[in-house]
């Protein structure tokens, strides 16, 4: 089956290559990510394959379905960048990865906690200067400390899991809580309790008209003075104009995303040799208390291999008319 592979690193296609041994399909890679200036591309091909910040909207799907597009398989989780009901008014299927290595995203989480707590980023630079002084790089243990974990499925229990382990107390929130959550020995609270409590929050839910902005000037103000934000999960759950100005004030004491909501235009590029266009960004990075990561948390070898596999698995189904296991349905 003839397949555009859109938004394609050299990764996506070592691990794609790898996978398509066992299906054979015909692999199109394209550097380029889908939009309305690119969706032409995919003309002539059953199958498109797009990443996070890939635009599958009403008007792109239109120009896929008059190229002869029948399948959209997401290499990811999120599938807010597509209209599921345009698919579905114009025929097209959508399958996704349900599941890959939850521990990848989690551990990132962690890993940008303890280099955010602990000013690793700043001591890194510091030390490749032969500076070795340690004023400014005091953290605070973790262990006693209050974790709220915003999203209690797969990837929040790991995160969960995993500060439990530190000696942490943990707290979550989810609209469907889950007993596996308190099973590890967290327990649910409210939203006030959140914010008065919590010395870190880590945002493991999906993005929805819900959790829009669920970090923002009100859940802000509320929370303790000094805390930590950590978002491994969608760049629109976060206010960055709230978040800036909480830095600022010094409401917020640091913040490490791996996701930012406008990343599509920035992310997964070099951009070192330009201007970036980006104000909000720019203003971002001029904090010495935040740490960005280029959206890398699912980026490894495990992940990749899971997330590439099943969408391929995914493809072979819709060729061979068997039932999409990892079919997006409306509604």
């Amino acid at each position: 089956m003839e397949i555009a592979v859109f938004s394609a690193k050299p990764y996506d296609r070592q691990f794609l290559d790898a996978a398509n041994a066992d299906h054979a399909h015909r692999l199109r890679y394209l550097d380029d990510p889908l939009n309305a200036d690119t969706a032409g591309l995919a003309t002539g091909h059953r199958g498109v394959c797009i990443f996070v910040n890939d635009k599958a909207d009403a008007s792109v799907l239109e120009v896929l379905a008059h190229g002869g597009t029948q399948l959209v398989a997401l290499r990811c989780t999120g599938f807010n960048n597509v209209d599921l009901q345009a698919a579905a008014d114009l025929g097209i299927k959508v399958v996704r990865v349900v599941d890959y290595s939850p521990n990848s995203v989690a551990e990132h989480a962690v890993a940008l906690l303890m280099a955010i707590n602990r000013k690793v980023h700043r001591a890194y630079n510091r030390t490749r200067d032969f500076n070795f002084t340690l004023d400014g790089l005091m953290g605070f243990d973790l262990s006693g400390k209050t974790v709220a974990v915003i999203g209690t499925g797969k990837i929040g229990r790991v995160f969960a899991r995993i500060m439990v382990g530190f000696g942490c107390n943990v707290i979550g929130y989810d609209a469907f809580p889950t007993p596996e959550f308190e099973a590890l020995g967290a327990r649910y609270a409210d939203v006030g309790e959140i914010g008065a409590n919590a010395d870190i929050v880590s945002l493991h839910c999906p993005l929805t008209p819900q959790t829009y902005h669920v970090i923002g000037v009100d859940m802000l103000a509320r929370a303790k003075p000094g805390a930590l934000l950590i978002n491994t999960s969608r760049g629109g759950l976060v206010d960055t104009e709230a978040v800036i100005e909480a830095l600022r004030s010094g409401q917020l004491g640091g913040l490490a995303i791996d996701v930012y909501e406008q990343e599509a235009d920035v992310f997964f590029r070099d951009l070192s040799g330009t201007i970036v266009d980006d104000d909000v960004l720019q203003r971002l990075m001029t904090f010495p208390n935040v740490i960005v990561t280029g959206h890398q948390a699912f980026l490894t070898r495990e992940a990749v291999s899971t997330i590439c596999e099943t969408t391929l698995r995914s493809i072979t189904e819709f060729e061979t008319g068997q039932p999409l296991t990892n079919e997006i349905r409306v509604g």
